[in-house]
């Protein structure tokens, strides 16, 4: 079908509304990362009947349909040639006590305001949280700071109301008779193959579904492949009473990845990390010789924390007991990201490909080293942040190369070896177009295999996200800009 009929009709199908100017198609061919992919179309469905009727329209013309939410993936998970769905207008917010009804649409800014109001929070935090909205974070299977005591969104997801990629409204877990399917996929699976991490956004999460009640948590990570969300029931938690940031400077990094693991047994709401770089954003005067900090919040009492901290290889710089103070901290560490960007912009540009691993915390020395290795091998250098308490390291490669294939040379020696680790190539980013090469070798092909049986239930026409997960073509560059 020529691009200018699908246009016309899809604008008379829909009460949303469809866009096809080129400064839109400019807008939607990027996200957050360094992919440009220029759709035919962008369509912003007013409802669920809406979502319905675009996806039966594009099954029946085997038109590839990308969802969007804010826009705010590193990975590439949200740009393709096709249709682009953005469902900011799908937006409702119903909360009670124990769980938030959203929809997918919903930023997660306008939902912190609300859950603020009501003393509640939603555990998974991403740094970027205002821009982000809740689909997205489902699609991602987003984490952020607090999820090494709260989870991701996979641990937090009750319910998911989406639309298959046949233009049906599926339930998750109250519609028995796909659960069955997706349950018995399962079963057929070895949890041998997943990484034990607390963190994984790599590829379908069948290793989570250990029954019917589970099988929602398969929507979580999946980027848009399995189905279109368009709403959902997450876990929300009441606001702690108590709230201690601890600051700990380093001299040796090696030093502050080994204290992790010690510090985890003390169950810290979050346990963050940023390297010697990133420091030049914070506003206070460091110790001597400061190669690192670690960022350690208690929402219960300290007694054990005081203990903990005499046996650390760091010092404690700072104690911020009161909300203005933490939040200012906090601050610091959540600008990592666009300090980080800044930088390379500054000096070279380099695209955001293993920047998002994850690894047994008592791995993490042993990460670093890797990523060391890397930036003697291929004279670059390494910003680095991230997630310590969960293994999570961020890393943004500052380099002069722009050479494609050596983009993907470092990408599969750094996913080598982080399997060998372990670990999982993407701990909450997700695959999108920078990782989707590297999944079969994460999970082996047996497991490969069982992930596009899922596929096929509910996406037979492959017209969902393409060549996002499951690709038969190689993707890492191949849409890949450099400036």
């Amino acid at each position: 079908m020529k691009t200018s009929d699908i246009r016309k009709k899809l604008s008379k199908l829909i009460s949303g509304d469809v866009f096809w100017s080129k400064e839109v198609l400019d807008c939607y061919s990027v996200d957050s990362s360094s992919y440009r992919m220029q759709p035919k179309l962008v369509v912003f469905p007013r409802n669920k009947q809406d979502v319905i009727k675009i996806v039966k329209f594009a099954s029946k013309n085997k038109i590839g349909i990308t969802p969007r939410g804010g826009g705010t993936g590193l990975v590439g998970s949200a740009v393709g040639n096709q249709i682009i769905m953005d469902l900011k207008l799908l937006d409702k917010i119903k909360i009670t006590n124990d769980y938030v009804l959203v929809e997918s649409g919903t930023p997660k800014g306008k939902l912190d305001l609300i859950l603020e109001k009501n003393k509640k929070f939603l555990g998974p935090n991403p740094s970027v949280g205002t821009y982000c909205r809740l689909g997205g974070m489902i699609a991602t299977n987003a984490s952020g700071s607090r999820s090494l005591k709260y989870g991701s969104i996979i641990d937090n997801l009750l319910e998911i109301e989406f639309v298959d990629g046949l233009g049906n409204v599926i339930n998750f877990p109250t519609n028995s008779v796909v659960a069955r399917k997706i349950r018995n996929i399962a079963k057929k699976t070895s949890k041998n193959d997943f990484p034990e991490v607390s963190k994984n956004s790599c590829g379908y999460r069948l290793d989570k579904i250990n029954s019917i009640s589970d099988v929602q948590k398969i929507i979580a990570g999946s980027e848009g492949t399995l189905g279109i969300i368009v709403s959902a029931k997450l876990k929300i938690f009441p606001k702690p009473n108590i709230r201690n940031l601890l600051i700990v400077a380093y001299n040796s990094i090696f030093d502050a990845m080994n204290d992790c693991p010690k510090i985890n047994k003390i169950k810290p709401a979050a346990l963050e990390f940023v390297d010697e770089i990133t420091l030049q954003n914070i506003d206070y005067k460091m110790p001597k010789n400061t190669k690192c900090l670690l960022f350690i919040e208690i929402d219960t009492k300290l007694e054990r924390s005081k203990t903990l901290i005499k046996f650390l290889k760091g010092k404690l710089i700072k104690l911020a007991t009161k909300e203005d103070e933490i939040k200012k901290w906090w601050k610091y560490r959540d600008s990592s990201l666009s300090f980080s960007l800044k930088n390379i912009l500054k000096s070279e540009k380099a695209p955001h490909i293993i920047e998002d691993a994850g690894v047994p915390v008592n791995k993490l020395s042993q990460l670093i080293q890797l990523i060391k290795k890397i930036e003697e091998e291929y004279n670059c250098r390494a910003i680095m942040y991230g997630h310590a308490g969960n293994g999570n390291i961020h890393v943004r490669l500052i380099t002069k190369q722009k050479n494609k294939k050596l983009i993907k040379e470092i990408a599969t020696k750094y996913f080598a070896h982080v399997n060998k680790l372990g670990g999982t190539i993407t701990a909450e980013h997700g695959d999108g177009l920078a990782r989707t090469d590297f999944i079969k070798g994460q999970y082996g092909s047996k497991t490969y295999q069982r992930f596009k049986e899922l596929k096929k239930i509910l996406d037979p026409n492959g017209i969902l996200n393409p060549d996002k997960i499951i690709s038969k073509k190689s993707q890492i560059i191949e849409n890949l800009e450099l400036k």
